[in-house]
């Protein structure tokens, strides 16, 4: 059976990403399931993990399989089948095969923003790409990373889904999804001001959102996904008189994504969604913008919530919590949401990798 290749990343060294990602390691469980290549050294693994008392079993790694270098992967397209590696480099179920990072053993301030963690995250992520694209690995994993340092670092689009569907010449739809335990999210907009959200909503995107959703709740393990879908204003519009978007848009978008073949009901009122979905009766909700959802996830199971990257090319995942500047250093952080992350990252892997 083909196991999945997670590139995996330590996220902002000056945060709780370094103990996190050592925590999830140290469990054999975690390593039967996929083969890990860790983007760190020896040197960093071993002074995270003795910090905390842990081991983490490793190898280090050469390279790891390739595509065929006659056939570069398209960065919209699943990489080709990978080629054998000579045995002395193949990777050792049951250990990290450490494949490094350009800015590896580094000095960084801990438990505050940084530019230099900023410049570490990019350089990891950038790497993981491009194991993708050379198709060396199924998924990407990375811990805890800080807006403000990847800012500083050289990362100026609207959030890193942006950044990487750039990186990855990619132009499809993209949506963050927000995953907690018995629930997923997507949204139509993101990142964007409140002033600016009905005008980006459009029955394409509403379908988008839905189907996306769908693919990635199927890959993630769920038979057969239900998705609900919020209506943009108070009570549902009440049939135009708060406002036309649920006429002229999201229900047309929905009769779209019906047509595509996806268990869709709505628009519901935002404010009793959740509800319903908490009760068993959806596996996903999609929202109009950003807080619409986070709110929800974030009262309902914040100590476990998971972010993908849907739509791209490659499944990317990471847990949804931040850098925890003010715990660093204290082992104090929680594993629960790197735990669901590196299982999700797994699932979705494996999906992708048998399409091939």
């Amino acid at each position: 059976m083909l196991r999945t290749r997670i590139a995996m990343t330590i996220g902002d060294p000056s945060g709780v990403g370094p103990e996190i990602a050592m925590k999830l390691l140290a469990r054999a469980e975690n390593l039967a399931k996929a083969d890990v290549y860790l983007l760190a050294s020896q040197k960093e693994v071993d002074a995270f993990s003795e910090e905390l008392g842990l081991s983490v079993p490793t190898e280090l790694g050469l390279s790891v399989p390739t595509a065929d270098a006659s056939a570069p992967a398209s960065a919209t397209s699943a990489p080709a089948s990978a080629s054998p590696m000579p045995a002395a480099t193949m990777h050792t179920p049951g250990r990290v095969t450490l494949v490094g990072s350009d800015r590896q053993d580094i000095a960084v301030p801990r438990g505050i923003p940084s530019i230099e963690g900023g410049q570490r995250v990019m350089a990891d992520l950038l790497k993981a790409l491009q194991m993708y694209k050379d198709g060396q690995v199924d998924s990407i994993l990375f811990m805890s990373l800080n807006k403000s340092a990847l800012h500083w670092a050289g990362m100026h689009e609207e959030d890193e889904l942006r950044w990487f569907a750039m990186e990855l010449g990619y132009d499809g739809f993209t949506s963050e999804l927000n995953f907690i335990p018995g629930l997923a999210t997507s949204r139509v907009t993101s990142h964007c001001g409140i002033k600016d959200v009905a005008e980006r909503i459009n029955a394409r995107a509403v379908r988008d959102a839905i189907t996306l959703l769908n693919s990635v709740l199927a890959g993630s393990g769920v038979e057969h996904p239900r998705i609900a879908v919020c209506a943009l204003n108070p009570h549902g519009g009440e049939n135009g008189q708060f406002g036309r978007e649920e006429i002229d848009h999201i229900c047309p978008g929905i009769e779209l994504a019906r047509f595509d073949g996806v268990t869709v009901d709505g628009p519901f009122p935002p404010d009793t969604t959740f509800l319903r979905a908490m009760k068993g009766e959806y596996d996903g909700v999609v929202t109009m913008y950003h807080d619409q959802g986070q709110i929800a996830l974030k009262t309902i199971g914040f100590d476990e919530g998971v972010t993908v990257q849907g739509g791209l090319p490659v499944p990317i995942c990471t847990p949804a919590h931040g850098t925890a500047y003010e715990i660093v250093g204290q082992n104090k952080a929680s594993i629960r949401p790197a735990q669901r992350a590196f299982d999700i990252a797994t699932s979705l892997g494996a999906a992708q990798r048998a399409a091939m």
